[in-house]
């Protein structure tokens, strides 16, 4: 799957114009934010769970208009929970925004 973060890219130079340190932080909280609910996926020990933190994702990567990530967590939603693949595939992409 081909990862563009451009929309990231510009809703951040959007938002802190050309102050490289607060670019770097916006992003560094993105991150942290998916990593927080593919976590909470990964721990999810029922359906119910897993689909509210895919669902989640999907909200946070649409946010931004992160289309690889949205298709990762609707993957998610549509797939068995616990997924150990989608998991690595949706931290993949995470960490290629970090």
């Amino acid at each position: 799957m081909s990862f563009d973060s451009g929309p990231l890219d510009r809703y951040i130079s959007a938002a802190v114009g050309d102050d490289p340190a607060a670019a770097r932080e916006l992003r560094m909280s993105f991150a942290a934010g998916a990593r927080e609910l593919a976590d909470l996926m990964r721990r999810a020990r029922c359906d119910a769970n897993w689909r509210v933190a895919a669902e989640r994702l999907k909200s946070l990567a649409a946010t931004f208009g992160i289309i690889p990530l949205i298709q990762l967590a609707e993957a998610a939603m549509d797939g068995v929970p616990g997924d150990p693949a989608v998991l690595r595939d949706i931290n993949v992409a995470i960490e290629r925004i970090a």
